[in-house]
């Protein structure tokens, strides 16, 4: 999730791809070996501080903090706005925060999903109690906000010290993924690539575990995702804070659709660990820190934006964003299920009110077995094979439509990020799906030409 979506080398011993391994693909953004790798550990760090100290300070203009480094220097304007990142309340926030998603991923029920095989042939099992540990989470903060236990505004108040702790928190917790690949990997789904920039921005192991927990169901879903809810919620009533206890109707808008959206998400959480982040994207800097650090600093950034400088709107206008938002998240949702629920049955479901189409493709693991896996030709999927991205940009679209034209980098940032990320996933995905189905990939792709929008891409 961080802000480039690369190429994942594989548990070889180089990062070349080997002949047969389809455990990874190939995107189409460049220098996705050590280059590409070392400059985003050195960038996205600090860009997540630039950033929020220019959505914050500098209503969104970041040609303002271009001068500020021409006057002042580069490095020593981002050290004078790096927040401190040993805030003891910071910290407790955080720490608060970690320790109850964890209890509530261990403890709250749930039923036993197992996932899709891996390429190592490993099948992942998970315990299904997301949405519950969701709706605990929300039920949570709205109590203890209602009792004055907490001032969720403090979120908001503290929220550049929140990251730059994070991103001690993060680069601290990859760098003991690190070492763990190297000598206590979970599972065969492991291995170094020979290089410690490509093992420590990739990740060691695809499925680690730490005391039973799984680590990228915590940082993805637990952390990452969980924030997010939290985060909006807590910036909405800082809006109201300043509005004299009015919330302003377009950051009502802003917030309640992307619940939504997450509250989908976690509905659907096992489909979600069947997917490319979960199947073949490893557990180090690019998925870990991307969600300890970059989640909460810039998929919130719209809300954190609407929450000081949110513009009045008119009625009809938040009404007719609501709608093509609500519209927009059904759609995603609806692709995603209809092609979890054909995997699940097997094919044997209803799709558009019939039987759906497929193709029964066969796959080596990386232990030499002859697995078979069927390709949906129906419904959204029918449209492009990467259609369900679509609705998911214009979905993010609608989140920084209330800011109307106030400003472009804190509501709208997200969106050109996302579509970048989504872009070069679909690439990315296509070509990992090529190595792995071979000639039936091609049979598909003949039948769904279109790679995400018809007759464009």
């Amino acid at each position: 999730m961080v802000g480039v979506k690369q190429e994942a080398p594989t548990s070889t011993t180089s990062t070349t791809v080997k002949s047969g391994d389809w455990s990874s693909g190939r995107g189409i953004l460049p220098a996705r070996e050590t280059l590409g790798p070392l400059f985003l550990m050195a960038t996205t760090p600090a860009f997540s501080i630039v950033f929020f100290h220019v959505c914050s300070a500098m209503n969104g203009n970041f040609l303002e903090f271009a001068k500020l480094c021409i006057n002042n220097g580069l490095l020593s304007t981002i050290y004078n706005v790096w927040p401190n990142p040993w805030d003891p309340i910071v910290w407790k926030m955080i720490g608060s925060f970690m320790i109850f998603e964890l209890f509530l991923q261990r403890c709250m029920p749930g039923k036993e999903f197992k996932a899709t095989i891996t390429a190592g042939g490993n099948v992942p099992v998970y315990k299904a109690n997301g949405m519950a540990s969701y709706v605990t989470t929300i039920l949570t903060l709205l109590v203890l906000t209602y009792m004055d236990i907490i001032r969720p505004a403090l979120v908001y108040d503290k929220m550049g010290e929140i990251i730059s702790s994070m991103n001690v928190f993060a680069l601290s917790f990859c760098t003991m993924l690190l070492i763990k690949g190297h000598v206590a990997p979970t599972n065969s789904d492991s291995g170094s690539n020979g290089n410690i920039v490509i093992d420590f921005y990739w990740g060691m192991e695809l499925m680690p575990r730490i005391f039973g927990f799984d680590v990228k169901m915590f940082t993805n879903c637990r952390s990452g995702m969980m924030f997010w809810a939290v985060g909006i919620i807590c910036f909405a009533h800082k809006n109201m804070e300043l509005n004299d206890g009015v919330l302003n109707i377009g950051m009502a808008v802003n917030v309640t659709l992307q619940l939504i959206y997450i509250t989908k998400f976690f509905y659907w959480e096992m489909g979600y660990m069947c997917s490319m982040d979960i199947q073949h994207d490893r557990a180090g800097y690019y998925i870990c820190w991307g969600c300890l650090v970059w989640v909460p600093s810039v998929y919130t950034s719209h809300s954190f934006y609407l929450a000081g400088h949110a513009p009045e709107i008119s009625p009809l206008t938040a009404a007719a964003i609501f709608v093509f938002g609500v519209a927009m998240v059904w759609i995603n949702y609806d692709s995603d299920n209809q092609r979890y629920v054909f995997r699940q049955s097997g094919g044997e479901c209803i799709i558009w009110g019939r039987k759906p189409n497929k193709i029964i493709a066969e796959y080596t693991t990386a232990n030499g077995e002859i697995k078979k896996s069927l390709l949906l030709l129906d419904g959204w999927w029918k449209i492009s094979r990467h259609f369900h991205y679509m609705p998911e940009i214009l979905a993010s679209l609608c989140w920084g439509l209330p800011a109307l034209n106030t400003a472009v980098v804190g509501p709208y940032f997200y969106t050109f990020y996302l579509t970048i990320l989504l872009v070069d996933r679909a690439f990315r995905d296509d070509d990992r799906c090529r190595r792995k189905y071979g000639k039936y990939w091609d049979k598909y792709c003949a039948e769904v030409p279109n790679l995400i929008v018809p007759y464009v891409l």
